[in-house]
């Protein structure tokens, strides 16, 4: 079938993204599912940094392929060997497929898919290959097994999660990554106990949704830093107990000062390497610093080996929240309905497929929590 799709083709271009459009909207050729895989109609689409970092080229990615990877559908056919599916079933996309049977997954930490990450390195489908071409027959890669920048995708089935059917879409669509990652990394990475205290650095998507987890969890101070006031003034409003401009010369201190010596959890979503040394700076002895930022593949940060072990310290990476998508989606959802986990307010655009660049410059320059493509 013919669908269309925000196909990038070049990564790096120059901003504004509203000259430049990296992003162009094609009709592309998606063929039909084949076993282990599903048809999905896109009914809403979230707005990433992850994104972005493939539009500004901080995260090289395989040319040209259709973006997104925060989305949701409804299932429109199923290929062979599907069971436990139904067309017309409301999914949440994960954006690594989960396969099971490779050894992180057999040990508990699905979030390690060893099989889930080679398919999306390469850009393909979990099932091996391409289900995209464009006009002349070339195949167009997959973003993270989802690419939902589109009309229709097709996806493994180990890529779906299936929800409640009364939720709505844009809602929705917030759980594929956002609510995900930053959650996951609060209850599942960090493992947040009843009354510590807490850093968030980094107050975009996920840095929002980590304040919520955080929140939820029971955090006892919570803390965000950003250099952007409009969103430090906006975690405010939504539960932070304290905001702090980290590119104060003191930012440091003040966190130390406001926490007797450092938080014992420090979360760093901003992707940048001075933004993480900022966090594990500002962490106590014996606690935590968990990171989800993405600085390109490059950027190096400086440690000291000997803080490391005095001072008992953890530095951790968390993908995808640590998460089992199948168990914590639906987790989330049920806290979100039961009033506990507000996700609509992190909201801030609803748009087009067609203003797609537009909405990409605007969280370029920081104006955007989370935006939404509706279809």
């Amino acid at each position: 079938m013919k669908i269309r799709a925000a196909v990038l083709h070049e990564m790096g271009k120059e901003r504004p993204y509203t000259t430049s459009k990296p992003l162009t909207i094609e009709e592309v050729e998606l063929q039909a599912p084949r076993t282990g895989e599903v048809l999905v109609q896109i009914k809403a689409a979230g707005l990433c940094h992850s994104d972005l970092s493939v539009i500004d080229g901080n995260r090289p990615r395989q040319m040209p392929m259709v973006l997104g990877h925060e989305a949701c559908g409804v299932v429109v056919e199923l290929g062979t060997d599907v069971h436990d599916l139904a067309v017309g079933d409301h999914v949440v996309f994960s954006f690594l497929p989960i396969c099971n049977h490779c050894m992180p997954c057999m040990t508990g930490r699905p979030a390690l898919c060893e099989n889930g990450l080679a398919s999306n390195n390469k850009g393909e489908l979990l099932g091996g290959g391409f289900r995209l071409e464009d006009q002349h027959h070339q195949p167009v890669h997959h973003h993270m097994g989802v690419s939902g920048f589109a009309e229709y995708t097709v996806v493994s089935r180990k890529s779906i999660v299936k929800i409640d059917p009364t939720l709505p879409f844009d809602i929705a669509a917030l759980f594929g990554c956002a609510i995900m990652t930053g959650v996951g990394a609060v209850i599942n990475t960090a493992k947040l106990m009843l009354g510590q205290t807490v850093l968030i650095t980094g107050m975009g998507g996920i840095g929002f949704a980590a304040l919520l987890g955080a929140l939820a969890g029971g955090a006892s101070k919570i803390i965000v830093a950003d250099v952007n006031q409009e969103k430090l003034d906006k975690a405010l409003e939504l539960g932070a107990h304290v905001a702090v401009n980290s590119s104060q010369a003191d930012a440091v201190e003040q966190v130390r000062d406001l926490t007797r010596g450092g938080v014992d959890i420090g979360f760093e979503f901003a992707g940048v390497v001075a933004a993480l040394e900022f966090t594990y700076n500002a962490t106590g002895r014996g606690g935590k610093t968990v990171t989800a930022g993405l600085p390109h593949p490059s950027k190096m940060m400086q440690l000291s080996p000997t803080k490391l072990v005095a001072d008992e310290r953890t530095l951790q990476g968390s993908y995808i929240g640590s998460c089992v998508p199948v168990r914590d989606i639906p987790a989330y959802i049920a806290l979100y309905q039961s009033g506990r986990l507000p996700v609509d307010k992190l909201m801030t655009h609803k748009l087009g497929l067609d203003d797609v660049n537009e909405g990409f410059e605007r969280l370029a320059k920081g104006e955007a929590i989370r935006q939404i493509i509706t279809f």
